[in-house]
């Protein structure tokens, strides 16, 4: 039986959709980060996952953009801990926590009329400069 990760209610996407990368961590570490490779890439292909619509892989690409490469693939990587199981767990977790926010319905904007004093404030800002070009009218017949 595979393994199902649930984002949403609606939403559940099969382990066997994610794939797994693991690579040497960077920072301090001693000897370990020199020899084991921790850090732990979870690569997602938004494009052919048959768990989510088309619409929900729209907004997933719209909001997640800056994640998703060329091929369409969705990268999380995690290298907080010195455990490559506890980074997958963890790159597991921020790839829920991502996905969740991507697929949230966002609320449509509601147009706003103008303030009253907007208005007003835009009104004099005319006002002014109408004057302006008044007094420079005056002077250059008066030249």
């Amino acid at each position: 039986m595979s393994r199902i990760l649930q984002i949403t209610s609606s939403v559940m996407i099969p382990f066997s959709e994610l794939h797994f990368r693991t690579s040497r961590s960077s920072g301090p570490g001693g000897q370990n980060v020199n020899k084991l490779e921790t850090k732990v890439e979870l690569l997602f292909h938004v494009d052919r996952s048959a768990a989510i619509s088309d619409d929900q892989k729209n907004s997933v690409r719209h909001s997640l953009g800056g994640r998703i490469d060329a091929d369409g693939i969705l990268h999380v990587s995690s290298q907080r801990s010195r455990s490559q199981w506890e980074n997958k767990e963890l790159a597991i977790e921020k790839f829920a926590a991502l996905l969740r926010s991507a697929l949230k319905p966002r609320k449509k904007r509601v147009a706003t009329g103008a303030t009253r004093a907007s208005k007003e404030r835009r009104l004099q800002s005319k006002k002014k400069h109408g004057q302006k070009k008044r007094i420079r009218r005056s002077r250059m017949s008066d030249e």
